[in-house]
């Protein structure tokens, strides 16, 4: 019998909507297609509270999955709008029902509001494309999200909030000059929670739609000059994308096999799936 995962998409169906018109993939379904490409036998379960209560499948409960993932997010975890509190109290009857859950980017920042930590605004700025120099921390290299990982090595990322503090029985797993970039939470309930500040299911092209979304934000907070600077940025990502060993691209955006290589890449995923999930 194949395992179940339900797929919490964090964004509101406007910010899925322009996502998708600039070339990206909705979170929720880009989430989904990375796990089954992992493990194409799982089922896989898409709720989207930020747009509405969320429902289960018929006869489906909480307890039924074997694991549950968090996708990234447009909004901000400390607002507390009612598409942010669903989230909350959603995630918080995951952490109840003892189901394995992995979060990215804003993942990471519920799982850890859920559990009692705070999440702000980053006071060092916006990290957007890729999180570098990522370092694991000595629990970090001995930890099974890590397996086959480098102890050094960059990601996908887009993020402007942090993590200020992590809640009791957590483990910092990784950090850089930005701040936390990975964590483990032992819940009260008995279960466990991985999450991470980065996107490790994010492909180099999906990178390339964020910078075509955020191109107003990112021109105004200086991170490239004008409109041409960005459509030649997001070109080069997709040329990335399509030609992955294309060592003069990797060698302009200081990226190497950690995101090039997808085996890399998604190796926190693999790890969680094969020791959280299938275990």
């Amino acid at each position: 019998m194949s395992a179940r995962i339900l797929v919490i998409d964090g964004n509101e169906v406007a910010t899925r909507t322009r996502h998708m018109a600039v070339g990206g993939t909705s979170s929720g379904e880009g989430y989904a297609a990375t796990l089954k490409r992992l493990k194409p036998d799982l089922e896989c379960d898409i709720v989207r509270p930020a747009d509405e209560e969320p429902k289960l499948p018929e006869g489906v409960a909480l307890k039924d999955y074997n694991g549950a993932v968090i996708t990234g997010s447009a909004l901000n975890v400390y607002s507390r709008e009612t598409a942010v509190q669903r989230q909350i109290e959603l995630v918080k009857a995951v952490f109840e029902a003892q189901v394995p859950t992995f979060g990215s980017c804003w993942g990471l920042q519920v799982g850890v509001t859920v559990a009692g930590g705070t999440v702000v605004r980053n006071p060092r700025g916006r990290e957007f494309g890729f999180g570098r120099r990522i370092m694991l921390t000595p629990a970090g290299r001995d930890h099974a999200m890590f397996q086959g990982k480098p102890e050094v090595f960059d990601a996908p990322t887009v993020h402007v909030d942090t993590v200020e503090s992590l809640p009791p029985s957590s483990t910092p797993l990784a950090h850089n000059d930005m701040g936390l970039q990975a964590a483990e939470i032992r819940l009260k309930s008995g279960a466990t929670f991985w999450g991470v500040q980065y996107h490790p299911e994010y492909s180099v092209a999906e990178i390339a739609a964020m910078a075509r979304r955020y191109a107003e934000v990112l021109i105004r907070d200086g991170l490239v000059k004008d409109q041409a600077e960005l459509d030649q940025l997001s070109a080069d990502l997709v040329a990335l994308n399509d030609d992955p060993q294309n060592a003069r691209l990797a060698w302009r955006f200081g990226i190497g096999p950690s995101v090039t290589d997808a085996g890399l890449r998604l190796a926190e995923l693999r790890n969680w799936l094969e020791k959280q999930v299938l275990k």
